[in-house]
């Protein structure tokens, strides 16, 4: 259904015949990415069911498009604006980037170049926009700023089963959010500025990915890049770049900004973002089970630590900054801190993908134990002739998997209870463990499930791993 509907909108502003449509890997959201290979083209899709944030999206891209922006072409939409066809940037990000090379001196000019960039969307941009056609609020408001607050709370700190005091704490969120929201600079709000939605081509930059853009403080997105956890940027660079942006922003305002009175705030919402992320990541880690953001939260906690430890607002807020100081402790960092193999640890985890027709894997170490799921209560997509001479290997049974069933339910649950022995195993020096997927031939569903566990141990716990596959040489072909 999703490839038909890319096709459709596609034939609407090309008559190139398609040659592949690849899924892409999908974000924190419910949007799915498609890349549509053409003969001498490459072309971006998304899929989502949320129409109204696909309308934000497309209104914003057309408005930016015109004040020449950097941001997508946007060449077609579905009829019911749950599809539309954009273009390809690349596949580069900031962060990929970042990751590559480090701190280097073109990292620094990417970030320059990022923060020019923003300056200018954020004022350019504010012109004449309709921000009624905003996704969630109109503007970061007080409300809005109570409510990011609010999605920390719930989401993270209430996780934590930490004693405090509840009416306290709520209105000293109050008079933060009344602070925040007295900035006079409100202009276009990105509300998602980092560098993963920042897209390098050609050694320019781009942004995607705007959709929750609102209006509000300019603070809020130099914030949220500057102090991206995973970047991990020095002091001198974030200084150094915070005066760089300010420095653009007063080359599109006719009155510079108070530079005393910008840092001030600056602070204050670096605090909000630091403690939104940390929602999100409670959201997608502790609720959703998603292993990406778990391990995500103690770099978090980290990054706030050294806010806390470094940074003070102008405002008296004594319960909260009690709390802030006990999430930023040893002891809770260390709670989300995964134990971790190193060259001594003897740990080996032996994964296995098997067929029921054949039987259970045997286990020849001396301890013995370990677990056996079973897959088969996922639809198999081996009873399908497109996938029927495929495995799990393949990039197309994986996508189905991954879209059409409750695979990624299944393994969540499965890593929950492999991880508890893993950590256990890790702490207790022992040397073998062993973990079996079934499934009718032994060569879709048990495949899959058993090379996810695999890579999800090596990138968590960077543990040993034999991965086995039993029953390859019975594939269907």
């Amino acid at each position: 259904m999703i490839e038909d509907s890319i096709k459709q909108t596609f034939a609407a502003f090309s008559q190139q015949p398609i040659i592949k449509i690849e899924k892409m890997p999908q974000s924190g959201g419910e949007r799915q990415y498609f890349r549509i290979f053409t003969h001498d083209n490459a072309y971006i899709a998304t899929y989502n069911i949320n129409e109204k944030e696909n309308k934000t999206f497309v209104y914003f891209t057309e408005r930016f498009k015109k004040l020449h922006l950097p941001v997508p072409t946007i060449y077609a939409v579905s009829n019911d604006f749950l599809t539309y066809i954009q273009e390809d940037l690349g596949t580069k990000t900031l962060s990929d980037i970042l990751d590559e090379e480090g701190h280097s001196n073109r990292v620094f000019t990417l970030f320059k170049k990022s923060l020019k960039n923003l300056a200018c969307l954020q004022i350019e941009g504010n012109k004449g926009m309709d921000y009624a056609q905003s996704l969630t609020a109109r503007e970061f408001g007080e409300q809005a700023i109570l409510s990011d607050l609010l999605y920390f709370k719930y989401y993270f700190l209430d996780t934590l089963g930490l004693p405090y005091d509840k009416q306290a704490l709520l209105h000293e969120f109050d008079v933060l959010s009344i602070y925040l929201s007295q900035t006079k600079y409100k202009y276009f709000m990105f509300r998602d500025f980092q560098s993963r939605n920042i897209i390098v081509k050609n050694e320019e930059v781009f942004f995607v990915d705007y959709q929750g853009g609102m209006k509000g403080a300019l603070q809020y997105d130099v914030a949220s890049l500057l102090w991206q956890a995973k970047a991990k940027l020095s002091v001198e660079w974030k200084d150094a770049l915070l005066d760089y942006y300010i420095d653009e922003v007063n080359t599109w305002l006719e009155t510079p900004v108070n530079k005393a009175a910008f840092v001030n705030q600056y602070q204050g919402y670096v605090l909000i973002r630091l403690l939104q992320v940390l929602g999100a990541y409670g959201f997608r880690g502790l609720f959703e089970r998603k292993a990406h953001f778990l391990s995500s939260i103690p770099l978090a906690l980290n990054n706030l630590k050294w806010f806390v430890h470094h940074y003070a607002l102008n405002i008296d807020l004594p319960e909260f900054d009690k709390i802030l100081r006990i999430l930023v402790s040893d002891e809770i960092i260390q709670r989300f801190t995964p134990v971790q193999a190193d060259e001594t640890t003897p740990l080996l985890v032996e994964i296995n993908s098997f067929s029921y027709r054949d039987g259970f894997p045997k286990d020849k170490s001396e301890n013995g134990g370990g677990f056996v799921f079973d897959c088969r209560g996922i639809l198999n997509p081996g009873r399908m002739e497109e996938y029927k001479r495929l495995s799990g290997l393949d990039k197309s049974v994986q996508d189905f998997l991954e879209q059409h069933t409750l695979m990624n339910k299944f393994l969540n649950s499965v890593l929950d209870l492999v991880d508890i022995s893993v950590e256990n195993y890790l702490s207790r020096g022992f040397k073998h463990l062993q973990i079996n997927f079934g499934c009718t031939g032994g060569q879709h569903r048990s495949v899959y499930a058993a090379t996810q566990t695999a890579r999800h141990l090596k990138n968590k716990y960077k543990v040993k791993v034999e991965l086995n596959h039993a029953n390859q040489q019975n594939w269907v072909r």
